[in-house]
């Protein structure tokens, strides 16, 4: 009965301190947001109901999940150390529940809160994302970029395609190339042109100053076009992928896409892996988060919660430095995708163990 008691008690508090924490800092953050888009709202003539129905809601889920595993850390920092002042815990302590029994109503918390946000992160957000790049496609200046760089695309075995730029305005590419390879990796085709443009009725493209260099064996044919329709096998939306648009895929579309990427040889695949899966791991920060923030904020320190929270504050961020630095190892670097989500939870992992065995008994 005491446990039962004791459980409802700790995660109310839990489940309640997290809520008001997120809903406060969304405050901030929407009034900030505010401020700085109004210009846009008003020049663009947004109306007020798209304004918080299309926009601000659809954007809390996200920015909810953004930050949940740091203010889930705040909240256990916050009210367990007042926990600790008032001393309850000691009181709990000294009732005969062990330190390992008291952490089961903050992993019960903590596992609410993280299927919840691996439900919102993989299904949910990316729905509410479509509403939100739509509107601020609309409403917000500046806000896509239309014209894409350096792009390599193997639409099928032994065939890739390059362009220097593309235009997703007007569906114009620059510095065109398309090169053939025979199975044993030898060249037999290349076709260049300075400038590609879609024809949408006759579905080719429209090359100026085509040359296309033919290569069998030791023949060699070379062809020069001022102005030709021809097939590349690709559409425009091939050229224009913005990564952008992965936030509105859920976990499925997101999983085919990255095949299809792969297949397609896209420098981009390791950034989709990436937020695969951190979709997949990023909730399990939550309850290692919660397990930190209990033993750092479980022993009643002079200072209080200012000396916790500081403490807390400090290693959350270095929490997130720590997966900010693996994910510029993997994409800039040869660290897998799935280990640079990984390995800061690994390591996170093993503090946790550390601090709650040198946690109070």
């Amino acid at each position: 009965m005491k446990y039962k008691i004791i459980d409802r008690y700790i995660l109310g508090k839990f489940l309640k301190t997290f809520c008001a924490a997120i809903g406060l800092i969304i405050v901030i953050v929407i009034v900030f947001d505010i401020s700085e888009k109004l210009d846009d709202f008003l020049s663009r003539n947004a109306p007020l109901k798209l304004i918080v129905f299309q926009y601000y809601l659809n954007f809390i889920p996200s920015f909810v999940n953004l930050f949940s595993h740091l203010f889930v850390f705040i909240s256990v920092i916050f009210f367990t150390s007042k926990l600790a002042g008032n001393t309850e815990i000691i009181a709990i302590l000294g009732n005969g529940i062990s330190f390992k029994r008291m952490l089961v109503p903050y992993l019960y918390g903590a596992g609410i809160i993280a299927l919840v946000i691996f439900i919102f992160g993989n299904f949910i957000i990316p729905i509410n994302n479509t509403y939100v790049k739509d509107f601020e496609r609309k409403y917000i200046k500046n806000k896509y970029q239309n014209n894409f760089r350096n792009i390599h695309i193997q639409i099928e075995k032994g065939t890739q395609l390059y362009v220097e730029s593309f235009d997703s305005k007007n569906n114009i590419g620059y510095k065109f190339t398309k090169e053939i390879f025979s199975d044993d990796n030898n060249m037999v085709q290349k076709i260049t042109s300075d400038q590609i443009t879609y024809d949408s009725v006759s579905e080719q493209w429209r090359c100026f100053n085509y040359t296309c260099r033919s290569i069998n064996n030791l023949s060699e044919k070379f062809v020069r076009v001022g102005d030709t329709l021809i097939d590349i096998k690709a559409k425009p939306i091939d050229f224009n992928i913005n990564y952008t648009s992965v936030e509105t895929m859920n976990f499925f579309k997101l999983r085919d896409f990255i095949k299809q990427e792969q297949e397609r040889g896209s420098h981009l695949v390791v950034n989709y892996k990436i937020e695969h899966y951190q979709r997949l791991l990023n909730p399990l920060a939550i309850i290692i988060m919660t397990v930190i923030g209990v033993a750092v904020s479980s022993r009643k320190m002079r200072g209080g919660v200012g000396i916790h929270l500081a403490i807390g504050i400090s290693i959350a961020f270095s929490f997130i430095v720590f997966m900010k630095i693996t994910t510029v190892f993997a994409t800039n670097g040869n660290l897998s995708p799935f280990l640079a989500v990984l390995l800061p939870q690994i390591i996170y992992t093993i503090a946790a163990f550390v601090l709650i065995k040198k946690a109070p008994k």
